[in-house]
Formats: C-alpha cells, structure tokens, sequence
C-alpha cells in the first residue's frame, strides 16, 4: 500500500480544512456563541454533527463510493444528475462562490470605507480584483496544497489563535442568558444552523480535488488515494472543530459582555475592537480575506471540473472564467441578500444530502438495497422541498406539514425519511428473497 507521510497527509489534510473554512464558518459560530451564552456548548454539540460530523462523512461516503454521482446514481441515473447538478450550481456561482465574495468585502473593507456613497463601486473593484486573484490560483487544482496548506491556511490558523488567546487572557466578560431562539432546544437550534456552512453538500464534491492533490504527491493505486483522501477528511474535522469551539467561545463571552449582534461577523467586530482596537479590525480583515479566497478557490476548482464533465468540449479553463465572471455580477446583489435566497435552498437539499450519507454506511450495497435508497430518499425529498416552500410564505401547506413529527423543531423531514427508509428496507426484503428463490 502506498501512503503519504504524516508531514503531506497532514498539509492534505489542512488543504481541506481550508477549502471548507470560509464565509458562513466565520460568521456561524460566534454568533451562536453570543445568542446561546450558556448553553453555547449543547448548542455547539448540535452545530458540530451537521457543520462537522456530515461533512466529514460525506468526503467519506464518496471516496468509498467512487464519486457523487455513483452515490447518488444508487437512487437513479436521472436523480443522480438533477441531484449532482444542484449541489455544484449551488455551491457554485449562484450562492457560496458570491458569498465569500460579498462576505469578505462587508468585513476587509467596509469597516474602513470614510464615503457612504462609494460602497457600490467600491464593492466592484474589490470582487473583481478578488475573483481574478481566485480564478488565477485555481487554474491548477493539483496544486491548491502547495498554495493552501502551506502558506494560507497556517496564516488562517495563527491569526485566529490570537483573537482566541485575547479572550482567554483579558476576556470581554462571561457567558450571557440564552436568547430566546436558545432556550429551550438549544442542541437542535446548532444542528439547524449547521445547514449554514453548506459543508455537508460541498464534503459530497470537493473530494475530487482532494484526490487530484493526493494522486500529485505520487500515490496512483486507487484504494491507496481513497484512503489518504478519508484520513485527511478526519484531519480537517480535527481541526474544524478546535476552530469552531473558540469562535463560539469568543462569541459567548463578546455576546455576555457586550451585548448580541446582529449577525456574526458584528459580534466578531466588536470582540476585536475590544481586544485590539483598529488592528483587530485589520486583523479581522486579513482573516476574512484568506478564509473566503480558500473556500472560493476550492469552489471554483471542484464545480470546473464536474462541469467538463458535463460539457467537455468546454475546458476547465473556460469553466473557471465563466463561474469567475458569473460570481463576480452576482455578489454585488449584497450579503443580506444572498444569505435569504440561501436558507431555503439549503433546507431542501441538506437533508437529501444527509440521508444520501447515512444510507452509504448502512446499505453500501446499492443494488440490493436500491428500494431503500429510492424510497428514503423520494420522501425525504419531498418533504424537505414542501417545507423549504412555506418558509417562502405558501402559508396554505402549513396545515399539513405541521403534523409530520418533529415540524416544531425544523426537523418535519425526519419523520418522511424514516417511514421511506422502512418501506424500502421491506420492499428490498421481499425482492431479495424472491430472486432467491427464482
């Protein structure tokens, strides 16, 4: 068996993390430390399965599998392309490729902006000038760890540990009251807003670039880069969740003190203010920059390549200017604005994708359990899309879906899921025993 060293697995592994580590994975989990106060630590153990745990089985139920759309091709050829098809357009340039973008901006520049009037303009040259520096790294994807692991995600790493340190040494105050939001359910509340970082449906692509990464450092047999790929998933959660534990701490202690914000990225703002004063500021800038550059070059990267797949007479590099220029007009619509057309999106797909996961463990053999696979994932679809359609206002299928177990909680897909998940396994019973006897 080939393996890489400790010191390339490890850089792999940071490759990842940063590839994962962007806009929503700064501004998430400070202000559920903030809004939780004391109860920041259940609501984080929630956060972590779907922020963390998801998304680390997810780069691990597609190396085992051969690729998404092996996976999802378990349900249906049609499904797996409808499927596969949504996750890259939008993980791709219709919402996270602009929101590291447009997150970036709110928090590199704004905060230093002296004329109101020039945002607009402003905003252009920045994504601009931020979607050439991404377009041009990532026209060599084999190579992202050499310009990911081990230049950007250690500058990441360090910087993050000073905003953690200062809290740990000269702290704002002490956790606050929960809010409202965090009182009473305060596990299932993190597990929602884990759906935010988008990583579990990003984990179901950027494998391939990380195995592109792998093959580059001279490891070819296939179970050999299947298997470095799932050690480096391990790592990156390794190292997600240290991160993820002292934002939600720094917020929690900025949020006691100080009161809560109105997203993330002002609970952080005021925390380095306090800290530091204006070279927190600048500080919190660099960060923001380099975290949302990786994510937007890994992005970039993996949604490319699936698409010369789809069209290959377009070439990658064709690809990676259009998603560039697309990202770049579409960012400019503003952060607020793309983070509402995010929420339901994302609460129609994560849960398929969460099941599609669980499913790869629990019925690897896709062929004989295919029933499993069809039913389970049919109904969690359709209630996962009927729900995400009333958050929108359809207010007459509230009726309903208010009667699925769990609706209350934001979890109504549950219930569908379970209920496809028996009636599959029984359908697969009774066909396996047939063709057994014929």
């Amino acid at each position: 068996m080939e393996q890489l060293s400790k010191q390339k697995l490890v850089l792999v592994g940071l490759t990842l993390f940063s590839m994962f580590f962007g806009a929503g994975n700064l501004i998430f989990p400070p202000y559920l430390g903030a809004s939780a106060g004391t109860n920041t630590w259940i609501a984080m153990a929630g956060f972590a399965v779907t922020a963390i745990g998801f998304p680390v089985l997810g780069v691990v139920a597609v190396a085992r599998s051969g690729g998404l759309d092996k996976l999802a091709g378990r349900v249906h050829p049609r499904f797996a392309f409808i499927f596969t098809l949504l996750i890259y357009l939008s993980i791709g340039p219709c919402l996270a490729i602009p929101r590291t973008a447009s997150t970036s901006f709110e928090m590199a520049v704004v905060p230093f902006l002296k004329e109101e009037g020039s945002g607009a303009f402003t905003q252009f040259l920045y994504s601009a000038v931020f979607f050439s520096i991404a377009f041009a790294v990532s026209l060599k994807p084999d190579k992202l760890t050499d310009r990911l692991g081990k230049i950007l995600t250690p500058c990441l790493l360090a910087l993050i540990v000073v905003i953690f340190a200062g809290c740990i040494l000269h702290p704002a105050g002490s956790y606050g009251i929960p809010a409202k939001s965090y009182g009473s359910n305060p596990f299932v509340k993190g597990f929602l807003e884990g759906y935010l970082t988008m990583d579990t449906i990003a984990a179901l692509n950027f494998g391939i670039i990380i195995s592109l990464n792998v093959q580059a450092m001279g490891i070819k047999q296939e179970a050999s880069v299947v298997k470095e790929t799932i050690q480096a998933g391990f790592i990156a959660g390794g190292v997600l969740l240290l991160v993820y534990s002292a934002l939600a701490h720094v917020g929690a202690v900025t949020g006691g003190a100080l009161g809560i914000g109105e997203n993330g990225a002002q609970t952080l703002n005021q925390a380095v203010r306090f800290l530091y004063g204006n070279v927190g500021l600048v500080m919190l800038a660099v960060i923001f920059f380099i975290a949302c550059l990786n994510t937007c070059i890994g992005l970039i990267s993996c949604c490319s390549r699936y698409f010369c797949t789809i069209v290959p007479k377009v070439g990658y590099r064709t690809w990676a200017l259009l998603f560039a220029l697309v990202s770049l007009v579409i960012s400019n619509i503003g952060l607020n604005r793309i983070l509402e057309i995010s929420v339901p999106v994302l609460n129609a797909i994560y849960p398929v994708a969460i099941v599609l996961i669980l499913l790869s463990f629990g019925f690897p053999d896709g062929r004989k359990w295919k029933a499993a696979y069809v039913c389970s994932i049919g109904l969690t679809g359709i209630a996962s899309v009927l729900l995400s359609l009333e958050q929108t206002g359809l207010g007459f299928l509230n009726d309903g879906l208010s009667r699925l177990p769990l609706y209350d909680m934001g979890l109504g897909w549950i219930g569908p899921a379970i209920a496809g998940l028996l009636a599959g396994v029984l359908a697969g019973i009774a066909s396996n025993r047939n063709r057994y006897r014929g």
